[in-house]
């Protein structure tokens, strides 16, 4: 018995002596905006820290850097919209789409096709209406030519009967149509509610009504998920628990088909600010106004992703031929 109590006190004594595991590094590359909340949930609530890993954010003004940067090794995992440039990157076999974000989904307030006044007054109330109209876009490849070209076929309508604008970046887009430099912009919840309602501009659809499809992926490098496949999955189980809370806290209906908005909202939203609108007397507000749709355990939608390769290639933006099933890797990926 005493030679079993002290066996016992001896183990307990070694293990507290030993150096604890290092968690593993792993560095994140997204947009400073609130579209990957569910990432910053994950990082506060300490999901990725529970997983074993050290997360650290790498924060930049576009997407198309994010896949760059993941190509020349300089973050380990990105999240961001899917663009021309993505795929051109991708079909050279140097990166793979892993999971979802962003998900434009019809009932949800996500993109908003945005007009302007005069346009507005002029009889552009309708999507099918945009044919002979300027729309402002950031440029040729990005993901507001990709939802335009899906609404144009949704429309039965030619995407080149649009005058395109590529003005650079977004806040561009949007000061083009109140100025009335271009007559249409997609632009998200957050910033086209607030013009709308001061009736500077005009909101006339949501592309999620329209064209429900994936706007944002997590992606990363064959290399990375060849050699360390074990902690992927794991970032992607605590990301979705981060998903998970994103959805309690902002994608509830009631009965009637309205958000809810409870404790369990603003529980999320304190964790957000640290984030977004920092300061900002109205934050919540913009928070609330910009929330988009994720799906269920931040499922990819494939079939969406493939058509948007096809799509890009049909405009000559994407050069490659493989096949495009390569830049998928649906290992962790739960059915959608």
């Amino acid at each position: 018995m005493m030679k079993t109590l002290l066996g016992t006190v001896l183990f307990t004594l070694l293990l507290a002596l030993s150096p604890a595991r290092a968690n593993d590094a792993l560095r994140l590359g997204l947009l400073h905006t609130l579209s990957p909340a569910p990432f910053y949930i994950a990082q506060e609530r300490g999901y990725f820290g529970d997983a074993g890993i050290d997360v650290t954010f790498r924060f930049f003004e576009a997407a198309q850097p994010i896949a760059a940067a993941a190509v020349s090794g300089d973050i380990d995992v990105g999240v961001t919209a899917l663009t021309g440039g993505f795929f051109n990157l991708a079909e050279k076999g140097t990166l793979k789409v892993i999971a979802g974000g962003l998900h434009e989904e019809k009932g949800y307030a996500g993109s908003a096709l945005l007009v302007s006044n005069a346009a507005y007054d002029a009889g552009l109330t309708d999507p099918s209406r945009l044919p002979g109209h300027s729309v402002a876009i950031t440029q040729y490849g990005s993901s507001f030519h990709y939802m335009l070209g899906r609404i144009a076929d949704a429309k039965g309508f030619d995407i080149k009967t649009l005058t395109l604008r590529p003005v650079q970046q977004i806040s561009n887009m949007v000061a083009a149509v109140t100025s009335g430099q271009a007559d249409a912009t997609i632009a998200i919840a957050s910033m086209a509610k607030p013009l709308d309602a001061a009736k500077q501009a005009h909101i006339i659809a949501w592309v999620g009504d329209i064209v429900p499809y994936q706007i944002t992926a997590v992606f990363t490098t064959p290399a990375l998920l060849d050699a360390k496949p074990d902690l992927i999955k794991r970032f992607l189980t605590a990301y979705r628990r981060g998903v998970a809370d994103y959805r309690e806290a902002f994608l509830r209906k009631d009965t009637g088909g309205h958000p809810v908005v409870d404790g369990k909202t603003d529980a999320v939203i304190a964790l957000l600010e640290r984030y977004v609108f920092t300061g900002d007397p109205k934050a919540r507000d913009k928070i609330l106004a910009g929330v988009g749709y994720y799906d269920p355990d931040a499922t990819l939608d494939v079939t969406d992703v493939l058509a948007q390769i096809g799509w890009f290639r049909q405009q000559g933006l994407v050069k490659g031929d493989s096949d495009p099933k390569l830049v998928v890797d649906t290992r962790f990926n739960p059915t959608r």
